[in-house]
């Protein structure tokens, strides 16, 4: 098993980059306002800033600065990654599930910088 560490350090600036499974895939692009708008939904119930943000056919690079007193950027990127799944299964996308169930659009991690 691999042992991931990650730095939390509350209102800490992050850099992250965030992958599709499918390397191939241009599902970013061709739905960015169901991304923006996961983004945009999720920072209403979890304030965050975002510094800065790529967005590519098949993964993202952003930089992120939490608040005060926060740590969760996980909790954040499980939520919008969440939110974006559900609304392409909204649009009648038919999306692959592994053996547990779970959708194969995203990676299982992201990658992580702190500054």
């Amino acid at each position: 098993m691999v042992l991931y560490r990650r730095n939390r350090i509350e209102g800490g600036t992050y850099f992250f980059t965030v992958i599709l499974r499918n390397r191939q895939s241009n599902i970013l692009v061709r739905h960015v306002e169901l991304l923006r708008e996961a983004f945009r939904s999720l920072k209403k119930q979890h304030p965050f800033t975002i510094d800065a943000i790529v967005i590519l056919p098949d993964h993202l690079h952003t930089i992120w600065t939490l608040p005060k007193g926060d740590a969760d950027y996980s909790g954040r990127w499980r939520a919008i990654k969440a939110q974006f799944t559900f609304q392409l299964k909204k649009t009648g996308l038919t999306l692959t599930r592994d053996k547990r169930g779970e959708h194969q659009l995203w990676q299982k991690r992201f990658h992580d910088y702190k500054d």
